[in-house]
């Protein structure tokens, strides 16, 4: 009976029970997509990071571990001290530049021969090396994203750069152009922002990170799997309290429409809640079906939400290639019960006030 009468109180007002849905969804989705594409962009960056091959991270005195934070700061001298440690195979410097026309993006400037030592090579979709000091690679997500050929110029930087190959994404940056060109471009001749060090067995890490660590002991020295542990959310600048902020958002959105949706409701329905009152209906039966209403536009809104979010990461991911998405079932669940949460909190007091209602007053409502 309590079902039949909530759902076909669901049915008389479908604006009302689609717009209560739809501000469910949208908190669902929001707190997914966000904390998704948060998630997304750091692993992605650990990620591509972690495939350049090497077993340790040499950057420069009080550098962050975010790559692309400092200049270059450190003489490329360095490396032929790297290169002469025990345990030691390769040393490949790199110049980071930041990018921020069209989008935000990282450009390595590298020594091509040193980064394949390192890498193991580039796996070319097109194209090949670099042939002149103004030749750029490009990955093959950067090429498709924007439609690039080899051949093409590319404008960069306020330099015009020719496309010499479009390679197998996942060795770092996206964009890699020659290391002697980036340093003459940031003025920074003779000069790294990092090094990637490869041992001769990754089990060596630590050993050569303490090595290293003699050599030059005001620089920062990591291990690629401490960095992989690293690059979360918490560790971020920022980043968590801007997950924070935008979860508060859609939370006290979905709070709002189904504290609004359930107060309207209850004042639409005085005079029935009068004739179940004046019938018998206990406060406990009152609340139940006002609270039970409002869970079941939740769960609808919830599915609604789950759906809409996979259906836009889809629609994301083929506008923008290069925008990594990823959606987790813990957060899926987590932004589930945030939305529950806020619903009952947010029926819960027009729930205490239909229960409070005076039967008689009820009745009399115009």
């Amino acid at each position: 009976m309590v079902n039949k009468l909530i759902i076909a109180n669901i049915l008389h007002r479908p604006i009302r029970t689609i717009v209560s849905v739809l501000a469910v969804a949208i908190e669902v989705a929001m707190v997914v997509l966000v904390v998704g594409l948060c998630h997304g962009l750091v692993n992605d960056s650990a990620k591509r990071v972690e495939g350049v091959g090497a077993d340790i991270l040499v950057q420069p005195p009080g550098a962050s571990f975010l790559m692309g934070m400092s200049q270059a700061p450190m003489p490329i001298k360095i490396g032929d001290r790297l290169a002469e440690l025990p345990r030691v195979l390769a040393v490949a410097p790199a110049l980071i530049q930041m990018n921020y026309e069209g989008s935000l993006s990282l450009i390595y400037g590298i020594n091509q021969a040193s980064f394949d030592s390192v890498s193991g090579g580039f796996v070319y979709h097109s194209g090949g090396p670099f042939q002149a000091p103004y030749d750029i690679l490009v990955d093959n997500i950067y090429a498709k994203s924007h439609h690039s050929k080899v051949g093409q110029t590319l404008r960069l930087l306020n330099h015009d750069f020719r496309i010499a190959g479009i390679v197998e994404q996942g060795k770092g940056a996206r964009m890699f152009i020659p290391l002697a060109t980036a340093q003459d471009m940031l003025g920074a001749q003779g000069k790294a922002s990092m090094f990637f060090v490869k041992c001769t067995d990754p089990a060596f890490a630590d050993q050569t990170k303490d090595a290293i660590q003699t050599l030059l002991p005001s620089y920062s020295i990591m291990p690629i799997k401490e960095y992989m542990t690293m690059m979360t959310s918490n560790n971020l600048p920022g980043l968590n309290y801007f997950i924070t902020v935008m979860i508060s958002l859609a939370v006290g959105i979905g709070f709002l429409v189904i504290f609004l949706s359930m107060y309207t409701t209850i004042t639409e329905r005085t005079r029935e809640i009068g004739i179940l009152k004046s019938l018998g209906a206990s406060k406990t039966y009152i609340i139940t079906v006002i609270m039970r209403e409002a869970a079941l536009l939740t769960a609808v809104g919830i599915i609604v939400g789950f759906i809409g979010s996979m259906v836009l990461r889809r629609v994301l991911i083929g506008i923008f290639p290069t925008l990594p998405v990823q959606l987790t079932w813990d957060w899926r669940l987590y932004s589930a019960g945030l939305a529950l949460l806020g619903s009952i909190v947010g029926a819960f007091y027009p729930a205490l006030r239909a229960a409070r209602l005076d039967p008689v007053d009820a009745l009399a409502y115009e």
